[in-house]
């Protein structure tokens, strides 16, 4: 299967789910089956250019949304790459902050005695 058929598969599901509408109304809507609304969602079938605009209207949306690929996973990579240090960086801190603690207490007690 293509990219583009599988892209624009996976945005018209998602999409529809957005609008919170069902295969069958979407078909009700467009002016065609629910079954052919299946086989487009599954990629098996790719609509011409006029169901297209029909299945962009019907979900309130520009064509050209129904094209956009997700975002790269780079960027995903990247943003969890930095959560991942900020997590890190806080567990050190609080790590370093219970030893010192600790450290402070240990010392205190050896002095007492």
């Amino acid at each position: 299967m293509s990219y583009v058929r599988e892209l624009f598969a996976e945005n018209l599901k998602k999409n529809r789910q957005k609008c919170g509408i069902s295969q069958e109304k979407l078909a009700e809507k467009t002016g065609v089956s629910t079954h052919y609304i299946s086989m487009i969602e599954i990629a098996r079938n790719f609509p011409k250019s006029e169901i297209i605009e029909r299945l962009a209207n019907a979900l309130g949306i520009e064509v050209h949304e129904l094209f956009i690929a997700p975002r790269s996973p780079e960027n995903e990579l990247e943003k969890l790459h930095k959560l991942i240090i900020q997590e890190i960086k806080q567990t050190v801190s609080e790590t370093v902050a219970i030893s010192v603690e600790s450290a402070f207490e240990k010392r205190e007690k050896k002095q007492k005695t």
